[in-house]
């Protein structure tokens, strides 16, 4: 085992594998984040073979005092995996990090706006003919706005029925794979989806890379146009919006809706996340597993229970 290498070691070398593996620039940005503005300046200096448990409580606290709860748990997790580059290179023999957690609490935690739905019709009656297609698809399919942003015509298939998810544009205009494995699927296109898509094509402005939803020249819409262009006026128009007057939702919420329209139509959980291209069932229920409770049912469920103890 190597006794002079620093955890800033660890993190060039964690960084340099990403790059390697063709991460995305985004991602790529994110992760140098952590490392020059948060644990560089901390342990940057810190020997791996002395690096403690401790040590790493010590810098959370130090973080949580700074940052948010949700960057410091991502500065966490960029962590581990620059300890698990170390030992993997066989600097060090066990990861610090691993069994250091972050406490969860969600007292403070904002609240996820889910879309009601007469919200949701409310969308679709007042959405523009020209951003039609966009919307509908968005709110029956539960993409993902840079999936949709990447969606290409080669990948609607209308003879089957289906919408295939093979690339995404990211937040610099970049197209390239999913998100993940499970973000790689196969979305059925309900009635309206199919009909708004094929009214649409023969309009749709063309370009190299043949997408579904572009901009006005043929090319990759950016995110803030689709909210600030799009999202921000049918809100404002349908009324959706907040005591202030302010749009109510993200476009991210439009995925929300899709997920509670798959779940009120008792759709199971696991087929929702197949759809939603969720890595784990665990992801699902943690963000909507509130909406396949239903209290209605569990009262007839405890009345059954009653009468069955007593009928034995």
């Amino acid at each position: 085992m190597s006794t002079e290498k620093t955890v800033r070691d660890a993190c060039n070398t964690w960084l340099k594998r990403c790059e390697r593996d063709e991460l995305e620039r985004a991602t790529l940005r994110s992760y140098r984040g952590h490392v020059v503005h948060h644990i560089e300046p901390k342990l940057g200096d810190r020997m791996l073979s002395a690096l403690s448990r401790a040590d790493v409580r010590d810098f959370l606290d130090q973080m949580l005092d700074a940052n948010s709860r949700a960057m410091t748990d991502k500065v966490l997790r960029s962590l581990r995996s620059a300890l698990n580059e170390a030992v993997d290179r066989e600097w060090i023999e066990t990861n610090v990090a691993l069994s250091v957690k972050l406490r969860r609490s969600s007292r403070n935690a904002p609240e996820r706006i889910i879309p009601t739905k007469s919200e949701i019709k409310l969308m679709l009656d007042h959405v523009p003919a020209r951003h039609r297609p966009l919307i509908t698809t968005a709110i029956f399919t539960g993409m993902r706005m840079s999936e949709l942003r990447g969606l290409r015509w080669e990948d609607v298939d209308f003879m089957r029925g289906i919408i295939h998810i093979r690339q995404r544009a990211d937040r610099f205009n970049k197209i390239g794979r999913p998100k993940s494995k499970s973000s790689r699927r196969d979305i059925p296109m309900a009635p309206s989806v199919k009909a708004v898509l094929m009214a649409w094509k023969p309009l749709c402005p063309t370009g190299d890379l043949d997408l579904v939803f572009p901009n006005g020249i043929g090319k990759i819409e950016s995110p803030s146009n689709i909210y600030n262009r799009i999202l921000v006026p049918l809100l404002l128009d349908a009324g959706i919006v907040t005591p202030e007057g302010k749009p109510k939702f993200s476009f991210h919420a439009l995925r929300h809706a899709a997920a509670s329209l798959f779940i009120d139509q008792g759709w199971p959980a696991k087929k929702v996340q197949t759809i939603l291209g969720h890595a784990s069932i665990t992801m699902t229920f943690d963000v909507y597993g509130h909406l396949f409770e239903n209290a209605e049912d569990d009262v007839d469920l405890f009345a059954k229970l009653e009468a069955d103890l007593k009928a034995a």
